[in-house]
């Protein structure tokens, strides 16, 4: 090669970056306006076939979602000159309507043009009059509402072809509670004089602070299968967007003068108190189950307060474990709180549970409410067999005297008498006489024969009577369990064979000294009426292991106290 085309050949090879580097990057878009929920074709576009590498397109996720992008280079000759071209093309969609700017964008070192585009809101009337295969409806009710009031806002998206891979996005919104109420709904409708499928679905918007509250537009990314294009039997779509028009409502603070109260706005508000005795009357130690219903339209359970009940005079009152819920009608979150309570009764006479009430917000009338539930007072009657147990004892104490028997025959005398002529009353005085003497002459024989079987130490044995000594191991053993019902009847039956009187736990909690018996008692009475845990047992075993603490140092009028058990119960 002579030495001047050589030295040509160099100097090309030296300037052919240069060149390339000049090449410029030229960015245009496929239409300069569209509707709100429509999407742009945004091209990069490089003559010479070089690649474009990775553009950074950070700039422009302020105002637009960017869906994806394609990379095409094509070839053409023409009369003998080869040229290239390489076109990079980005999917956009905006996020808002106006006149929207494509800043300039760094692509191999160069800066793009700025664009601009102008994105009109959505119209859903004229998508449909334009005839398009999608668009979109969005509404909201009511537009003026108070803090904390729910909002229905409802979403249509309406298609003529086969839809696949479509995303309809959930409205995120700032300072606002929002909830999906129930599922889709399908169904077909007309628009324009063209026949739909409709997809409808409802949100709950609950604002928790007052204001403008704007709902921006909601959009619909999808893909449209035509049935007679070749290509959608190998899953190539055409892909379609669409979007919500934006909305806004009014916010409304709570009323100035609505006070302390808790601030409930709903549509419907219901409260009220189920297992009162229909007759109006309860009995001492038998627990009343009582139930608490709290339910409001349009609210959910969350904002709704606890239920409880004020302390009782005359009863004790154990509240269960709370049930809340909230569930939707389609249209309106109906939330709820149930609160049941065991209410004992402690002593007769008149029980008075006074009356409840919540203040609410009718957002329906506009004006303030009040929820009732009236007083009640019921009449409280002595516990079960607390009139039987004296007269009981009493018999039974009469029972070895020998002139009971002579009392109560003395209705039959006249049988006698006309058993025995003219006999008198000599009969009764001599059997009563042979009835004393019998009696004193058993007597001081089971003393002489039981004097001589004793001994010292079973002596104090016979101070604690067989039935007692079963009774207390029958406790023992039910305590060892975890039936709340049968400790309670154990314990009672174990504590009348020392003190009959007795009628119920919260006696026998006042006639004990101890603090650790009574704290075991009410224990128990948390198990068996408020639900608590089974775990009772074993304290309750432990603090009466050694019998009952009496106040005044004994178990009985007179008697010593009770000897300890024969099985000790082991703590476990």
């Amino acid at each position: 090669m002579k030495p001047h085309r050589l030295l040509a050949l160099l100097a090309w090879l030296l300037w052919l970056p240069a060149f390339a580097q000049t090449a410029a990057v030229q960015a245009t878009l496929d239409r300069d306006s569209v509707q709100l929920g429509e999407t742009v074709t945004l091209n990069l576009r490089a003559d010479g076939g070089g690649s474009l590498g990775t553009p950074d397109l950070s700039p422009l996720q302020r105002d637009f979602d960017i869906l994806g992008s394609s990379s095409n280079t094509s070839v053409s000759i023409v009369n003998g000159q080869r040229s290239a071209q390489t076109i990079v093309g980005i999917a956009l969609r905006p996020k808002r309507a106006g006149r929207l700017e494509i800043p300039p964008l760094e692509v191999n070192g160069q800066r793009t043009a700025a664009l601009s585009l102008q994105v009109s809101p959505a119209d859903a009337a004229a998508a449909a009059r334009g005839g398009k295969d999608v668009f979109m409806e969005s509404a909201v009710e009511p537009g003026t509402v108070r803090v904390g009031q729910q909002l229905v806002y409802t979403v249509k998206l309406y298609y003529r072809a086969t839809l696949t891979n479509g995303a309809l996005a959930d409205p995120q919104l700032p300072g606002v509670d929002v909830r999906r109420l129930g599922g889709d709904l399908d169904y077909d409708a007309e628009r324009g004089g063209r026949n739909y499928h409709v997809v409808e679905r409802r949100y709950a918007l609950i604002p928790q602070r007052p204001g403008r509250l704007e709902i921006p537009a909601l959009g619909f990314q999808g893909e449209q299968v035509d049935p007679n294009d070749p290509d959608s039997f190998f899953g190539m779509g055409t892909p379609v967007s669409a979007a919500a028009p934006a909305a806004a409502v009014e916010v409304q603070p709570a009323p100035a003068d609505w006070g302390n109260a808790a601030w409930l706005p709903a549509r419907q508000l219901e409260l009220k108190l189920d297992g009162l005795p229909a007759d109006g009357r309860a009995r001492v130690g038998q627990p009343l189950n009582l139930t608490m219903t709290l339910q409001a339209t349009g609210l959910p359970y969350e904002a709704l307060p606890a239920l409880g009940l004020p302390p009782l005079d005359g009863a004790t009152v154990y509240p269960d474990k709370p049930a809340e819920a909230t569930r939707a009608d389609g249209q309106w979150l109906l939330g709820s709180r149930t609160q049941s309570f065991a209410v004992v009764p402690e002593r007769p006479g008149r029980l008075r549970i006074p009356a409840t009430t919540l203040k609410w917000w009718n957002v329906q009338s506009g004006r303030a409410e009040t929820a009732t539930i009236p007083a009640r007072e019921l009449d409280v009657l002595p516990a079960a067999g607390a009139g039987a147990a004296p007269a009981a004892a009493a018999s039974s104490s009469a029972a070895p005297l020998p002139a009971a028997p002579a009392s109560t025959a003395a209705p039959s005398s006249g049988a006698w008498t006309a058993r025995l002529p003219g006999a008198g009353t000599w009969p009764w005085w001599l059997a009563g006489a042979a009835a004393l003497l019998l009696a004193g002459a058993l007597g001081w024989w089971l003393g002489r024969r039981g004097g001589r079987r004793a001994a010292p130490r079973e002596s104090a044995t016979a101070v604690v009577a067989p039935p007692a000594r079963r009774l207390r191991e029958a406790f023992l053993a039910a305590a060892r369990g975890t039936d709340a019902a049968a400790q309670e009847q154990a314990l009672l039956a174990w504590a009348r064979s020392e003190r009959p009187q007795l009628r119920n736990l919260g006696e026998l909690a006042d006639a004990l000294a101890a603090p650790a018996q009574r704290e075991a008692i009410a224990a128990l009475q948390r198990q068996r009426y408020a639900g608590a845990p089974a775990t009772a047992g074993t304290a309750l075993a432990a603090a009466f292991v050694r019998g009952f603490a009496w106040r005044d140092g004994a178990g009985k009028d007179g008697d010593e106290p009770p000897l300890p058990p024969l099985y000790p119960f082991k703590l476990r």
